[in-house]
C-alpha cells in the first residue's frame, strides 16, 4: 500500500512537470519561434501555447523597440581633427524567424556594426560638418544600418549623436574664432548705425535749412534739457557761425581804424644822427643838451 501511494505521488508529479514544460505564454509584446526537432516548426502568437516538451524548443522574440547606447569612439575628421563621439541607436524587431536563425545575437552584432559605421560616416566630414550637420550624419548612419541589419529582420528606426567632445585646444580656438565673429558683427552694426545717423542728420539739415525757425526751436529744446536737473549753468543761446562771422567783422573794423591812425603822426627827426648807420654812442658822443636848448 505504501509503495502505491509512492508511485502515485511520483506519477503525479512528473505529470505536473510535463504540464510546466508544455505549456509556455507568450507575452503581448512578444513572438514565439518554434523549433520541433532542430527543424523550423513556424511561429507562436501571443497567450497561453503548448508545445510537446523535450521534443519542442519555444524561442521568445521581443518586438518592442530598443535603446541601445553607442559608446564613445575616438574618431578623426576629415579636417584631421580628432573627436570623442557618443550616439544612441532606436531598433526593433520585425522578422522574429531571421533574428533567431540568421544571427546569434542580434543585439551584440547590432552594437558592433553601429560602432564602426559611427566611425566611418563622421570621419568623412570635416569639424564643422559633424558640429552642424548632425541630422544628416544621422540619416546616413540610419540608412548603413538599415542595409547591414535587413538580412537579421531588424529595422533601425532612429540614431542619435549624443554627445561630442573636443579637445581644450580646438575649444580654445573655436572660442576666439567666435570672439572675432562677433566682434566683426558689431562692427558691421555700428557701422550701419553711423551711417543711417549721418543720413538722418544730413535731412535734418536740409529741413533747418529750409526753416530757419527750427534751429532756433532746437536750440530752445536743448536748453530745456539742459535745464531738467538743478544745476548751476548758465547758458546763453546764440548763433555760433553768426557770431564767429560778426567777431571777424569786428575785427576787421578795428584794424582798418587803427591803420590810418598810426600813419598821421610826425616822424621824430634824429637830432645826434643815431639812426645814421656806423654811429657808436660813447660817453665822448653825448649830444650837448645845453647847447641844444641854447
Amino acid at each position: 500500500m505504501q509503495l502505491l501511494i509512492t508511485l502515485i505521488v511520483v506519477l503525479a508529479l512528473l505529470v505536473l512537470l510535463a504540464l510546466a514544460m508544455a505549456l509556455k505564454i507568450v507575452k503581448q509584446y512578444e513572438q514565439g519561434v518554434l523549433f520541433r526537432l532542430g527543424r523550423l516548426a513556424g511561429t507562436r502568437a501571443p497567450g497561453l501555447r503548448t508545445i510537446i516538451p523535450v521534443v519542442d524548443v519555444l524561442h521568445r522574440v521581443s518586438l518592442r523597440i530598443v535603446t541601445m547606447p553607442i559608446q564613445s569612439q575616438g574618431i578623426i575628421t576629415r579636417d584631421n581633427v580628432s573627436v570623442d563621439v557618443s550616439a544612441v541607436a532606436y531598433f526593433r524587431v520585425v522578422d522574429a524567424v531571421k533574428s533567431v536563425i540568421a544571427i546569434e545575437n542580434v543585439h551584440a552584432a547590432i552594437n558592433q556594426i553601429a560602432q564602426t559605421t559611427l566611425r566611418k560616416v563622421v570621419g568623412q566630414h570635416t569639424l564643422d560638418e559633424t558640429l552642424s550637420e548632425t541630422d544628416r550624419i544621422n540619416v546616413g548612419i540610419r540608412e548603413i544600418l538599415d542595409v547591414a541589419t535587413a538580412e537579421w529582420g531588424v529595422e533601425v528606426t532612429l540614431v542619435e549623436l549624443k554627445d561630442i567632445q573636443l579637445p581644450d585646444s580646438m575649444k580654445r580656438a573655436m572660442a576666439r574664432q567666435a570672439e572675432a565673429e562677433r566682434e566683426k558683427r558689431a562692427k558691421i552694426i555700428n557701422a550701419e548705425g553711423e551711417s543711417l545717423a549721418a543720413a538722418a542728420l544730413g535731412d535734418a539739415s536740409d529741413t533747418m535749412m529750409a526753416h530757419p525757425l527750427a534751429l532756433q526751436l532746437r536750440n530752445l529744446q536743448s536748453l530745456v534739457e539742459i535745464g531738467v536737473d538743478k544745476n548751476t549753468t548758465v547758458v546763453f543761446p546764440a548763433p555760433l557761425m553768426s557770431t564767429i562771422g560778426e567777431l571777424g567783422a569786428f575785427l576787421s573794423r578795428e584794424s582798418a581804424a587803427a591803420s590810418p591812425a598810426s600813419a598821421a603822426l610826425p616822424s621824430t627827426p634824429d637830432p645826434v644822427g643815431l639812426d645814421k648807420p656806423g654811429h657808436r654812442p660813447g660817453p665822448n658822443n653825448r649830444p650837448d643838451l645845453t647847447r641844444q636848448q641854447a
